[in-house]
Order: C-alpha cells, then structure tokens, then sequence
C-alpha cells in the first residue's frame, strides 16, 4: 500500500484514496497571511479537481485573517461580486492527518488569475528563476512561539491579559522543563515526523512557556510546505492539549519577540554548493558574496513580506534579538543576515530577520528572490560588521522602515519587487498590508489610555 508522502502524482493520489477506501479527504490553501483554509471533498469531486481543479470563493483573497473584507484591493471584491478562484490540487503534498482517523490532507494552489497572488505560486515563480540561473535552493526554518495554559475561550474572556504561561520564569535550554512536560514534546516531535515536516531540535527559549524548533532542511519548495504546516498543526495539537501556541512576532513587552529564521543555500545541477569556496575567507564564494549583498539592499524594499503585521514592528527595536538594519556578519547573531561558514553540505547565510507571524511562502520567496538578485546584478555588499551591531552606526539606507504603513510603501515603490514578484503580486499584498495598518488606527491603546486620558 501507498503511504503518504510517496505519492506523487494524480494517478497514485487517486490508489491512496481507494486503498485506504475514504469517502472524503481534506484540501487546503494558504491566504497572504499564512493561514491555511480548505475543506472536506467527497471522493468522486476529490477525484474530478485532481483533473480540472475545482473553485474556491475569491473572499479568501479579498479579506484579512480575521474575515473583513478589503476596500482597496483590485483582483477581488464588491466590484466583481467575489467570484470564483480557481484551484489545482497538488499531490505530492499529501500527508497523514494523525488526529484524525484515517483521513489525508493535500495542499493546493490558485490558478487563473489569482495565480500571480498566490503565495505558494509566488514561491514558486521565484524558484523558477533560480531554476534558470541553473541554482536550485535549500531551505530551513526555525520558530519561536509560546506556549500558554488557556483555551480560545479562556483568552477571550480574560481579553487577552493576565495569560498563564506553560512554565515560569526565564530558562533556556531547559532539561528540567522539556523532561517535566515529555509527553508534550513528544507529541510535537511524532507530529513532526509524520506530517513531514520532521524537527531537527527543539528546545526551551528564554522566557516563560517560549519554545523553538528548527525544521529539517529541503528544498525551498518543500521547506516552505514544511515551515507553514508545522505553524498550522502546532496550534491544532497545542489546542487539543487545552493549551494555545502563538506566533505573534511580540505579545508581551516583558519578553523578546519570536523570530522566523531562514536558512538558504544554494546549489549547482553537478550538487555542489555554490556558496562553498575553501580558497576564500571564511569560505564564502563570489556567488554567496553576490547573494549576501542582493538580501542586504532590498531587506528594506522587502520587508513587508517578512514583517507583515503591526505586531511585527513591536519586534524589531534594539537589545531585543532582532535587527534593524541590514547589516550581515560571520557567526554573528546581531546583524539581520549571518554568514555560517561550513563545508559543501553546510555553507550556508541565515536571513535572521523573518519574525515568526510571517506567511512561511513570502518569507522565503523574499529573502530567496533578494539574494537571486543580487547574482544577477553582480552586487558587493557593504562591510561586514564585527561586534554588537547594535551598538555601531550604519549608513542610513540600511535602515529598516519601522512601521507597516512605511514597509508597504517600500514594497509598492520597489523596482526590485516588481522585476522579482510581478505588478499584481507587489499591488496586491501591499494594498493589504496598508488595511492591516489601517483598522490598526481605529483602534485606542491600553497604552494611550494610561498615558492620555487623565493627564491632557
């Protein structure tokens, strides 16, 4: 019989369903912000979209994560009467759901029109151009979220205050708490292997109920899959356990924020890593140089993709983990891009300044499409910088723009964006995020009412 992850095609997509006699299966999409929708199908429609597909409501691209709709946005709307996207099933993403009895999930991706807003589909072009500059990329993503003791309901009705962590206190790498709550982990870690999107450590952060995970390398295609699903089942498995998992960028501001890290190399058709020469220093090749310099000139243009939420921004402040400008060093954990000397299989950039509430599928085709650039512009980038970046002064066209509102305007304005992603992609996901920055302001603060009310 056909396990999961060996099906590759609509043929032996078709033998699984039959073999294991289901009556239905799951499908699912990523929207731009990350969040997997989708539905049971009855076997015989199943059958028909491996086909021709099938329709999914444009509403799932025409409104936010918390289901209001866009006024600014052209692919979708009041304007068209929210028609149908079409939709392509994708059968080597098929996977065990283990918490369901016998039931199989296949990701899938927007055709038509919606194709070039599609963030899988975005991924996807970008690795079409490395595919054509004879590169093909790997990938590894690592998150940070917290864990806490509350339920959906039990956040709601405390609104959101007062929250009770997984464990107490401050207490990285912790034996103690990840022996104290095995049964968890192990949990963590068997949904891992079976759904594919296996862990290669994880470990308590410094804080309290905060963990990290790094996921596997793959290729880029693959990671991306990996990175979103783990995201996804994360809080299903969390809330199965009466616990929550968030990965906001920064939930409180006692606490450094979560960090979405990337790790990208690439390599030639013949397996070699183009980013691996020993005859230079720390051995970073011309081509890694090329790279490193194309992700630090448009970290500043793409960063709406990396940090695309107002939350994200209350992340992005000094002292706290996490860069804020495009600064690149060697094993140096604080500048946004670090250089991690190794060997053929190793050698590789981290792109550190991904936070943990990006959508996995923009996040990589951001930083991946920065660095493509930069081959195949032939960039140079600036000095590396040694020490605490934190505390050194950089040119001001390094610096990183601090607000939503600003990374949209970068994204819509960049030349760069719109070689690398196309017109509709950089109109539409800007025209997003600029809502997002918006219902953000018609909003009253905790913080403006403490320090506004009585005292103006």
């Amino acid at each position: 019989m056909l396990e999961p992850r060996q099906v590759t095609n609509t043929e032996q997509a078709r033998q699984i369903v039959e073999e294991r006699g289901l009556t239905h299966v799951k499908v699912g999409v990523f929207d731009q912000d990350g969040v997997l929708l989708g539905k049971y199908l009855r076997k015989d429609k199943f059958f028909s979209a491996l086909e021709g597909g099938f329709a999914f409501c444009s509403v799932v691209l025409g409104w936010d994560s918390k289901d209001q709709l866009y006024d600014n946005v052209k692919y979708t709307g009041w304007h068209n009467g929210y028609p149908d996207a079409e939709v392509r099933i994708l059968p080597h993403t098929c996977r065990e759901l283990p918490m369901e009895d016998n039931m199989l999930l296949f990701l899938c991706e927007f055709t038509g029109q919606a194709e070039a807003i599609c963030p899988r589909g975005t991924l996807r072009r970008v690795l079409e151009m490395a595919d054509s500059m004879g590169l093909n990329a790997k990938a590894a993503l690592e998150y940070e979220f917290f864990m806490f003791k509350e339920t959906p309901e039990s956040v709601r009705q405390k609104g959101f205050r007062n929250l009770e962590p997984l464990t107490p206190d401050w207490f990285g790498y912790s034996v103690l708490r990840n022996s104290v709550h095995a049964e968890l982990y192990h949990q963590i870690m068997d949904l891992g292997e079976t759904m594919d999107f296996p862990l290669e450590g994880i470990h308590t952060e410094t804080g309290p109920g905060v963990l990290e995970a790094a996921i596997a390398v793959d290729d880029a295609e693959n990671a991306a899959d990996k990175g979103a699903l783990f995201k996804t089942f994360m809080k299903v498995l969390a809330q199965r356990n009466n616990l929550m998992a968030t990965f906001m960028a920064k939930w409180s501001g006692d606490y450094p924020g979560q960090s979405g890290h990337i790790h990208i190399s690439l390599y030639d058709d013949a397996g070699a890593n183009v980013f691996y020469d020993p005859s230079q220093t720390h051995n970073m090749s011309q081509l890694q140089r090329h790279f490193i310099a194309g992700q630090q000139k448009l970290m500043p243009e793409f960063l709406a993709m990396l940090a695309p939420t107002v939350n994200s921004y209350s992340r992005l402040i000094p002292g706290f983990w996490a860069p804020t400008e495009a600064t690149w060093g060697v094993e140096n954990r604080t500048t946004a891009l670090r250089v991690i000397p190794g060997s053929n299989k190793s050698q590789r950039v981290e792109y550190r300044l991904g936070s943990a509430d990006a959508n996995p599928y923009l996040a990589l085709a951001a930083a991946l499409a920065a660095g493509l650039y930069g081959i195949k512009y032939k960039l140079e980038p600036e000095a590396e910088i040694k020490g605490n970046a934190y505390e050194q002064e950089h040119p001001e066209y390094l610096n990183l723009p601090r607000t939503l509102w600003e990374s949209a305007q970068r994204l819509k304005q960049s030349e760069a964006a719109r070689e690398m992603f196309g017109n509709e992609f950089v109109e539409h996901f800007a025209a997003t995020r600029e809502w997002e920055e918006r219902e953000f302001r018609k909003h009253i603060t905790d913080w403006e009412m403490d320090r506004y009310f009585e005292i103006i």
